[in-house]
């Protein structure tokens, strides 16, 4: 499997989505919608960012009971996006339900990924506030573990796991990894990051990199650099 940056498309709306987009000149990168953007212009963004040519990760997490999630699935998978996920912690038998209606007639589907803890959590937090014992590693391996048992083709993890999911879940498991910055760049709310080419050391097969491209004064300069540290 190839390695790719996906640039979090975390914008308000279609018109701010639109202008960055158009400052990558021929360049089409592969593009993250989240929850602001599609809950803001629904469905509708979907189809138009896909038609100018751009791969999509629709980043929407889903969790609820497995038929909810199942019926969400099949409504999603008409998008035609390349990826899309759903949060681990819903269990083994709603990520079996998400992947049966993701499945489309022909057999197709997106690459479905779970989320295991996000980079925002740290262990103080998962520990005290969330009540999940042991370390956050270990929990990250296990959230691994019954994704790839429910079908699912990988997970989201910060940077640091990304090598220790591949030893437990095999290097055919997909690692997308958000919290990655630059060396010179500021690391934001996320709590467990990486430099690009950090990650590319330890593993990732996707990083997801939002502010150091969107927020960057020359966007298409800022991606350029970070495929170059990445992909090499």
């Amino acid at each position: 499997m190839g390695k790719d940056v996906i640039v979090a498309c975390d914008f308000a709306g279609a018109k701010q989505t639109f202008d960055f987009l158009d400052s990558f000149g021929t360049a089409r990168p592969f593009v993250k919608i989240g929850m602001e953007l599609y809950y803001a212009e629904g469905p509708d963004i979907v189809r138009k960012i896909k038609e100018r040519g751009h791969k999509i990760f629709l980043d929407l997490k889903l969790h609820d009971i497995p038929n909810t999630v199942k019926k969400a699935m099949a409504v999603l998978s008409r998008l035609d996006v390349d990826m899309t996920n759903l949060h681990a912690g819903g269990g083994v038998e709603m990520m079996k339900y998400a992947v049966e209606g993701l499945t489309r007639p022909d057999g197709t589907r997106p690459i479905l990924i779970a989320v295991t803890m996000l980079t925002s959590i740290s262990q103080e937090v998962m520990t005290k506030e969330l009540g999940v014992s042991g370390q956050l590693p270990e929990t990250v391996i296990r959230y691994a573990k019954n994704a790839r048992a429910a079908g699912l083709d990988g997970v989201v993890c910060s940077p640091l796991e990304a090598g220790v999911v591949h030893e437990s879940c095999g290097a055919d498991f997909v690692t997308v990894t958000p919290g990655v910055r630059f060396a010179d760049g500021d690391a934001g709310d996320q709590k467990r990051v990486m430099t690009p080419g950090q990650a590319r050391i330890i593993g990732s097969d996707y990083i997801v990199v939002g502010r150091p491209i969107t927020a960057a004064p020359d966007p298409e300069a800022a991606y350029l650099r970070c495929v170059r540290e990445f992909v090499g």
